[in-house]
């Protein structure tokens, strides 16, 4: 199974775009889990020092820092995809 660590943050706008990117997208790719964290959250804030990320959605997959900030959706299948 893999992991995407998923840095969010009530009210955003790009977060709710990634969500809904990765809701339609899952069906396709079951060995593949979304696990979402609120940025605010303590482990939340400890990812967000670690990965350097100034801003919401921080997307990472299997351990390094995908985007921060708006999402590529293209770019985001496409890895998607290639995991």
């Amino acid at each position: 199974m893999k992991t995407i660590q998923f840095l969010t943050m009530e009210g955003c706008h790009s977060c709710a775009e990634a969500k809904a990117i990765f809701d339609e997208a899952l069906t396709n790719y079951p060995n593949i889990k979304i696990e979402e964290i609120d940025i605010a959250s303590e482990e939340g804030q400890a990812l967000a020092s670690k990965y350097s990320v100034m801003a919401s959605p921080g997307i990472i997959i299997e351990g390094e820092l995908f985007s921060t900030g708006g999402v590529d959706k293209d770019k985001l299948l496409s890895k998607l995809a290639s995991m």
